[in-house]
């Protein structure tokens, strides 16, 4: 039986998404190391948005990785049948590090909004707003 032959709808699932969960809880376990959250919601949050982040822009960047450089996906495939193994497996050589890359950013962004809007308590939507206005204006006058 080939190592990827599906046998029922549930399994095709784990196929499909499981790859792109795990890396996003690669990524989170990746960034817990640099950037605790403070509380297990934020935790939870965090998480999930890692993990969202992987199954949405994972599939993407491996589609632009591809265009790119398709001779990877070859090499992962010739690699995988060396070892025995079915050549689809090549596959997730690639596609486990990418959507674990795809899955960092949210991880970051959203730690870093958490910051800025931590910074910010006891505003309201007026002051944040001309607060978010000043930032773009530093930052456009930065570059």
């Amino acid at each position: 039986m080939p190592a990827f032959e599906t046998t029922s709808a549930g399994a095709a699932a784990v196929k499909i998404f499981g790859v792109p969960v795990i890396a996003g809880a690669a990524a989170t376990a990746l960034t817990f190391c640099f950037m605790w959250p403070k509380t297990r919601h934020e935790a939870f949050i965090r998480f999930t948005c890692s993990i969202l982040t992987s199954i949405i822009l994972g599939p993407i960047c491996m589609a632009a990785l591809h265009s790119w450089w398709p001779d990877i996906f070859v090499s992962a495939k010739a690699i995988a049948a060396m070892e025995g193994l079915d050549p689809a497996m090549g596959m997730l050589v690639v596609a486990g590090p990418v959507m674990m890359l795809a899955g960092l950013p949210a991880w970051w962004l959203l730690g870093g909004v958490v910051l800025w809007l931590e910074r910010r308590r006891g505003k309201d939507i007026a002051e944040i707003a001309h607060d978010a206005a000043d930032a773009v204006k530093d930052v456009r006058g930065a570059l």
